[in-house]
């Protein structure tokens, strides 16, 4: 749906993963053995990677100010049982987070979301406000105050649905 560039960094993962599923059109990529290559998930991880999709969209849906789009479990639960590590570079001793041995989805998620903490990235990944998009993106914009995956799709229908109700 976005014309905006990809998160940066680890968040890019995030983003991936929400995006997933057209809400518009109902089209899963996870239904696929390509969709489902991309995040390294099994047909029996499918349903825990859908319920971690959709707890990170009510969460990019809080961030730019939104209700949840429907109950799900609290990210938080989903990623407290994420196994992290802390790796540290022995030429230069810098340490970062990183998903266990095993890599599964909801630690590289975890990993993801702590790196977007630590620098400072992760508020600005927002869900669209389209009640049929929520499609995840960055917000680039200098007050971080976006609201739409596309201005061109997406606030162009609200902006009209706007004036046409006048």
């Amino acid at each position: 749906m976005s014309d905006r560039s990809p998160a940066p960094g680890a968040l890019e993962l995030v983003q991936a993963l929400v995006n997933t599923v057209d809400l518009e059109s109902g089209a899963d990529a996870l239904d696929t053995a390509e969709g489902r290559a991309r995040f390294g998930l099994a047909e029996a991880d499918l349903a825990g990677a859908r319920e971690l999709r959709e707890s990170l969209r009510a969460v990019l849906l809080a961030h730019a100010g939104h209700p949840p789009h429907r109950a799900v479990t609290p990210l938080g639960e989903l990623l407290a049982a994420a196994p992290l590590v802390v790796a540290v570079d022995t030429a230069d001793g810098s340490a970062t987070l990183t998903a266990a041995s095993g890599g599964r989805l909801a630690s590289r998620v975890a990993a993801a979301v702590a790196q977007g903490l630590v620098d400072g990235t992760w508020t600005r990944l927002k869900a669209c406000e389209a009640a049929d998009c929520h499609w995840a993106y960055y917000d680039r914009s200098p007050a971080g105050r976006g609201r739409w995956c596309s201005m061109q799709v997406c606030g162009a229908r609200a902006k009209m649905r706007r004036y046409r109700a006048k």
